[in-house]
Order: C-alpha cells, then sequence, then structure tokens
C-alpha cells in the first residue's frame, strides 16, 4: 500500500493473503448501509460483506456442550457478483491467468473504489477491465459498479455472469465458525434481463431485506436470466472489438423493513440515473461532507491517514445515521467482529462528531436513551436503582456480552465476565455531557440528555456502598476498562473492588447529574437524593499504593510479571491461560484502566475530583502514574495506543508520538495480527482525530467558549480544521508557533476564545491570532 496522494489508498498487485484487510479498509458505506472492498469474482480468498446499520439477528449454537445465543450484525445478500470469461476459458480468477496489471485505488474524497486490471488468459489474449464503484451519500439506498471492458489485441465474444447471491452467512471472522450464521431465510427471487430481484428474511428477528439490481450494457445484448434458491443471474455477451471499449452498469437499491420510511426498491432504481449522474451526485454529498470533516495536517502520509479515518468515521455514521435508531458499532459497518455489537466506542467518537456533526451525536444519545427502559429493568433485576446499561449492546438494549468465548491460542472455551464492565453507563454520561457544552443546547438536554444523566446517577448511587468503618462508599463486583482483572486470585466469584476509574468517574458524574435537574428543573428527584449525590462525589473510595492510584482495592497485592517471557505479546491474557496460568494473579493490563482518567478528565479537571474527594494530589502523582502503568500495559487494544498517545503528550513527546503513529496504522498496517480483516477499529480511528484536536491543540469547550492549550509536534506542522462551538463555526489554524481563530458570520455575538493566559472576546467575522512559545519536540 503506497501513494503520494493524500487522498488515494492504493494497492499494487493481487494478494489472496492480504484480501481480507483490503475488503476492511476498502468498504464503501453512507450510514445506512456499507459493502465491503470484497472483488466482485470469485477468487477463493473473498470474504463479501454488507451490511445495514442496525439490522440484528438472533442465533442459538452449541459451544462446549452449551446451548450459547449471541445476537449478530447480518451479512445480507451479496450484490456485487459480477463476473466475466473469454471465448473458452472458465470465468475469470485472478489467479488463473496471467495478471499484467492489478491496480486498486480507493479515492476518499469522493468515496468511489476504483479497479484496473489488465491480463493474458491461456490463449494469449489480453484483455482489461476497469470498474468504479460507489454506495451513494446522496441517495442512501442505491449502490452502483461500472465496469469497461477492452480487448486489446483480439476480438469476440465476451460472457459476463451478474448475481444477487443470497446464500451468504456470517462466516467474516474465523473464530466464530464454530457458531452458527445461517441469519437468512425465506429468499425469493425473480426478473428479466436487465432488472432483478433478491429478497430474504432474518430468522429470528424477521427483517425482510430486499435487493434490486438493473443491469445496463452500452450495446444491444439478449439477456438470460436464471435462478435458483436464494440467488438469480443473468448473462450476456458481449461482442468485443479490438480496442473498443463495452461498458456494463450494475446499480442496486437495499433496502430494509427497518428503515423509517419503507420503499420499494424497484421503484428506487426505476428513479435512480445512469452512473455518472449518480457519482456526480455521491461526489456533491461527500463534498458537502468533507467541508464539515476538514481535518487537514502537514506529511502526505499522516495527512492520507487522517483522511482515511475521517472516511470510514462518516461512512458510519453519516447525516443519514441522524434519522436511524443504531448506535456506534465498534468495528464499523465494515465486518463481523464483535459480532456488530455497540460498546463504549462513542465515548473515542462523539467528541470529534459534537464540533461537526452535532445531528449525528444526538442520534447516538437517542439510541441509548431510547433502551432507558431496558436499562432501568437489568437494574432492577441486580438489585439496583436507576438505568444499568449494557457493556454490549445490539438491536433492543439487553445484554449482548458473550458468557463463554474461545481463546485461540488453546482452543478453550471459557467464562466471560466483561459484561460487569458498568462503567459503560459513565462513559453514556461522559458523552451527554460533552454534547451539551459543546452545543449549548439545553432542549436536548431536557429532552433525553437529563433523563439519562440522572437514572445513571441513580444506579452508580445503589452500587456505592457506604463503609461505616472508613467513611467512604464503595462500589463492589465491577471490572474496568483493563478487562484482564475480573477477579480476585483464587476467589470463588468474578468482581473487583474500587476500580479507580468506574470511582473517580463516579464522583466527576453527581455533580454533572445534580446541574442537569438544576438546568432542566427534571422532576421526580428529592433533595435527599441530590445530597445524597452530592456526598459520594466528596466521599467514594480510592486507593492508592507506592505514590500512584490503585487500579482497584487489592491491586498493590498482585504479582509482578516477567515480562521477558512474554515479551512482545500483545494478548496476554490469551497466552497466560494457554500457559495454564491467569492474568488476575499479575500487575498486567490489556490497555489503560487508571490512564482512562487523564484522557476524560484535564490534569486540573482530575486534581479537582480528587481534591473534593478528600485526596489532594501531590504535585508527581499523575506523572508517575502514568509511568507506573504504562510499565505494566501490553497494549492489547488498539484504544490503549490513542490513550497513551494523549497521556505522554505532555510529559515525553517523543513516546507520545510514537503511540500517535501506531494510534495511526492500527488497521492500515494491521498491528494486532489480522483483526483488521475483521472490521475497522472505529473508536481508535476517532480516537486518532480527537487527538490532533483536543490533545495537540488543547481544545477544550466550555460553556463560554473555547479553550486552547496547544502542543502541537514539529512532525504534525500545520492543523486546519473548523468546527462548530455552541452555535457558531469557527476555523483554528496552527503551527508549532501560532494559532489563529476565525470566526463565521453565525452563532451568538460574542464567543470567549482562552490560550492559556490571554483571553479575547471574538466577534462575528472576526479573527485573532495567539503567539505560542512551545518546547520543540
Amino acid at each position: 500500500m503506497n501513494s503520494p496522494d493524500p487522498w488515494t489508498l492504493v494497492y499494487d498487485g493481487f494478494e489472496a493473503a492480504s484480501e481480507g484487510s483490503r475488503e476492511a479498509l476498502c468498504t464503501l458505506g453512507n450510514g445506512v448501509f456499507a459493502t465491503r472492498g470484497a472483488t466482485p469474482e470469485e477468487t477463493g480468498a473473498r470474504t463479501p460483506g454488507t451490511y445495514a446499520a442496525g439490522c440484528y439477528d438472533r442465533l442459538t449454537s452449541m459451544v462446549a456442550g452449551r446451548a450459547v445465543t449471541n445476537e449478530d450484525i447480518v451479512n445480507l445478500p451479496d450484490w456485487l457478483p459480477l463476473t466475466f470469461a473469454t471465448p473458452g476459458a472458465p470465468w475469470f480468477r485472478p489467479q488463473d491467468v496471467e495478471l499484467l496489471e492489478y491496480r486498486q485505488e480507493l479515492d476518499m474524497r469522493h468515496g468511489v473504489l476504483h479497479r484496473f486490471l489488465r491480463y493474458r488468459d491461456t490463449a494469449g489474449r489480453t484483455t482489461s477491465v476497469r470498474q468504479r464503484r460507489l454506495v451513494s451519500m446522496a441517495d442512501p439506498h442505491l449502490a452502483a459498479l461500472s465496469t469497461t471492458f477492452t480487448a486489446e489485441d483480439w476480438a469476440g465474444t465476451l460472457r459476463v455472469r451478474s448475481a444477487l447471491e443470497g446464500r451468504v452467512a456470517n462466516r467474516g471472522v474465523e473464530r466464530y465458525r464454530a457458531l452458527r450464521g445461517d441469519h437468512l431465510i425465506g429468499h425469493a427471487a425473480d426478473g428479466t434481463p436487465g432488472t432483478t430481484w433478491l429478497s430474504a428474511r432474518t430468522r429470528q428477528s424477521g427483517i425482510l431485506i430486499t435487493i434490486a439490481a438493473r443491469l445496463y450494457i452500452d450495446q444491444d445484448t439478449v439477456g438470460r436470466v436464471e435462478s435458483g434458491d436464494g440467488w438469480i443471474a443473468e448473462e450476456h455477451d458481449l461482442d468485443l472489438r479490438t480496442g473498443m471499449p463495452v461498458t456494463v452498469t450494475k446499480t442496486v437499491a437495499l433496502t430494509t423493513s427497518r428503515d423509517p420510511r419503507p420503499t420499494c426498491p424497484r421503484e428506487l432504481l426505476s428513479d435512480a440515473p445512469g452512473f455518472c449522474e449518480l457519482q456526480d451526485r455521491h461526489r456533491a454529498a461527500w463534498n458537502g461532507l468533507w467541508e464539515r470533516a476538514r481535518l487537514d495536517v502537514d506529511g502526505p502520509q499522516v495527512s492520507q491517514i487522517v483522511h482515511l479515518h475521517v472516511f470510514h468515521l462518516l461512512q458510519t455514521l453519516s447525516p443519514h445515521t441522524a434519522g436511524l435508531d443504531v448506535g456506534v458499532p465498534a468495528r464499523g459497518l465494515h465486518g463481523e467482529a464483535y459480532r456488530g455489537h455497540v460498546f463504549w466506542d462513542e465515548l473515542f467518537v462523539l467528541p470529534w462528531l459534537d464540533l461537526r456533526f452535532p445531528e449525528i451525536s444526538q442520534a447516538v444519545i437517542r439510541y441509548r436513551w431510547r433502551r432507558l427502559p431496558q436499562a432501568r429493568a437489568a437494574a432492577r433485576e441486580a438489585g439496583y436503582a436507576g438505568a444499568m446499561f449494557p457493556w454490549q449492546s445490539g438491536s433492543d438494549g439487553r445484554e449482548e456480552s458473550q458468557t463463554l468465548h474461545l481463546n485461540p491460542a488453546s482452543g478453550h472455551w471459557l467464562p466471560d465476565h466483561s459484561s460487569l464492565q458498568r462503567h459503560v453507563g459513565l462513559a453514556i454520561t461522559h458523552n451527554v455531557w460533552h454534547h451539551y457544552t459543546a452545543t449549548g443546547d439545553t432542549a436536548f438536554l431536557a429532552e433525553c440528555g437529563a433523563e439519562l444523566l440522572v437514572e445513571i446517577a441513580r444506579c452508580f448511587a445503589s452500587l456505592a456502598v457506604l463503609d461505616p468503618a472508613s467513611g467512604r462508599y464503595e462500589i463492589h463486583g465491577v471490572m474496568g476498562p483493563d478487562e484482564y482483572h475480573d477477579a480476585y486470585p483464587g476467589a470463588p466469584a468474578p468482581g473487583l473492588s474500587n476500580n479507580a476509574y468506574t470511582n473517580v468517574m463516579t464522583a466527576w458524574l453527581m455533580p454533572r447529574a445534580c446541574e442537569a435537574v438544576r438546568v432542566t428543573a427534571w422532576p421526580g428527584v428529592s433533595e435527599a437524593e441530590l445530597a445524597r449525590w452530592d456526598d459520594i462525589s466528596r466521599r467514594i473510595r480510592v486507593d492508592f499504593h507506592q505514590g500512584v492510584i490503585s487500579q482497584f482495592s487489592g491491586y498493590a497485592d498482585l504479582e509482578e510479571l516477567d515480562w521477558r517471557r512474554y515479551a512482545g505479546i500483545r494478548r496476554l491474557d490469551r497466552a497466560l491461560e494457554a500457559d495454564g496460568d491467569d492474568p488476575n494473579r499479575y500487575k498486567a493490563s490489556k490497555q489503560a484502566d487508571v490512564l482512562m482518567l487523564c484522557y476524560l478528565l484535564s490534569a486540573e479537571e482530575l486534581t479537582a475530583v480528587l481534591t473534593r474527594l478528600g485526596y489532594p494530589p501531590k504535585a508527581d502523582l499523575i506523572p508517575r502514574t502514568v509511568a507506573y502503568y504504562l510499565e505494566r500495559t501490553c497494549h492489547g487494544s488498539t484504544l490503549s495506543a490513542v490513550v497513551h498517545a494523549w497521556v505522554l503528550a505532555r510529559t515525553d513527546r517523543a513516546a507520545s508520538w510514537l503511540f500517535f503513529a501506531e494510534a495511526l496504522t492500527a488497521d492500515v498496517e494491521d498491528v494486532q495480527d489480522g483483526t483488521t480483516r475483521e472490521g475497522i477499529h472505529l473508536g481508535a480511528m476517532a480516537g486518532t482525530l480527537d487527538l490532533v484536536q483536543r490533545c495537540f491543540l488543547g481544545l477544550r469547550v466550555t460553556h463560554e467558549g473555547i479553550l486552547l492549550d496547544p502542543l502541537v509536534p514539529e512532525r504534525l506542522g500545520q492543523i486546519s480544521f473548523p468546527v462548530r462551538v455552541r452555535g457558531a463555526a469557527l476555523s483554528i489554524d496552527a503551527d508549532p508557533d501560532r494559532v489563529t481563530v476565525t470566526r463565521n458570520h453565525d452563532g451568538p455575538d460574542l464567543i470567549e476564545v482562552t490560550l492559556r493566559t490571554e483571553r479575547i472576546r471574538l466577534m462575528r467575522g472576526a479573527s485573532h491570532t495567539f503567539d505560542t512559545e512551545q518546547e520543540k519536540s
């Protein structure tokens, strides 16, 4: 993969072993559905996938003698198939011919996937094939594939076969293949040459999926249609003349019964324009998105990956998403890893969207709000008040975390206790509060934001139990973000006490919930309840050892790991279990846990929370804590590099840059050893974008305006992007020596902009340049 163009991702040559990651990284989507960048023809290495946002289905499988039920995002019928054959030759496969040229280019500026190939068949005939593919950002139910064939040194008949293939299953993740993936049933198909359709239903959720295809060929042909159980295809014989191109255009319309406004795909197709007009509309839509999402940095390679991350974020969560009831799938709409579930990744996604696409952020928050009844029921069942949100969520808000997971290193199916990560509710409240602060939208706060804050505060207030001996509130039976520690060594039951991240963020939440009640006059919250929330924010327990914040009570008693034995191993939990050991025994983390506090809260905010709790920190507490856990983390998650780049940015800029570079390349270089093929890591992609704006520029939004504390890396050079803060559009241009903030002619009369000690009030249409002094990196 290489390209001097920061807007293009280029792959030269066909490599079967790398097709999976190429497919994920060349996925095209529009927030309603997405299609992986699989080849239209069969290659033997193809992992096709089309996924609609929020389209889930539930199946029960037998695992280790137990019935296990999982809900998965569904792999929908494959609309891509289009293959061809020269006279007397079999259907084209790249590995069966002499490939003279093969190039795949992803145009991120315009959302088009190009492929060009030249090959020589066994009869010595040379044929070139040029393809363009799009999933329309302007018409969110349409997609198209244009294929141009040229016979370079021969003339004759080229057979072309186009199909809609419904006999697909969820088979995109190797370790899930022991589980059922046959989600589609009740197939039906029909059509005539030029127009075909196929439909199917999901087995349990009963969602109807219909795809209609229109085939246009720029010469007169007589087509043949054939179909079977779960598929339909049409074949045409093209009359190729030497050097004269012939183009076949396949346009499809995809709808599901979950669509807010159900439409007939055949009617959509009848109104759809030809490929050129469809592409023009699609390009115009992307131009509009890039105006709002522009993030310019110096350096073509960094710029290219930044564009790639913005591109995939907007393909998963676009303005079309604002009209849907969907969350943030951790692996985008790009593959089947994590079964398409929603975790806490919006914590890394929404800070970037809030300042550019607040309507998308609101839709994501509403996804949580609409599932409050299920979260309340979960809290009641567990014996708590308020709302307890699931660690993994899908269609309806119930807990979707697996009860067993496979360790591929040992082949063992193991108990999974990750549902004890109650901190997902704290992530939701942080998202609500950041959105409210960034937008000043009190109407949205009153509509659903305050209710989420109140109900989650009630849950954590009931989780917090007062210990009479210490006078401190404690929270028991939880897991932190680390995920390697789910129990004490030898304990009969899972769960840890006083996870620092959970407890400190609970203390952070309580005053915000109180303020939301006051701002919105939220009913049903008594003064006694407000007083208890305030008390918890002042007296919840946090443990310390060796001058650092302890990850949980008893952490100091764990053993030190022999890191030399496991050097370079990122999934330490799997390696230890395969060796008959247990990560619960050791001071070893998968990813940031305590250090997540330094990611979400500024040093001033964390100091204020700890001081309010009666733990006024010494000046070296935060740097000592960062250094301590950095030595004990194996970075088994792509999010780990994001967080560590952040927390080191002000103390060790060289190390911070290395983590930032790793986060940037996590998917394009597949640093997690083969996981990119299963879907991109959306939280890490969005986290790199947020690093640029909130970490390297030190951008924070307040109720008055913005604060800036820039520390722009020399290797990043110039940074330029637009944001929207509390109704005002601003452009920010920064380099290591200065920052310029320019306002459009909208929003409030004045916006306060503060860079360290310099504060100005910026009028509409005005611009101001701050001189900065920072150490060179």
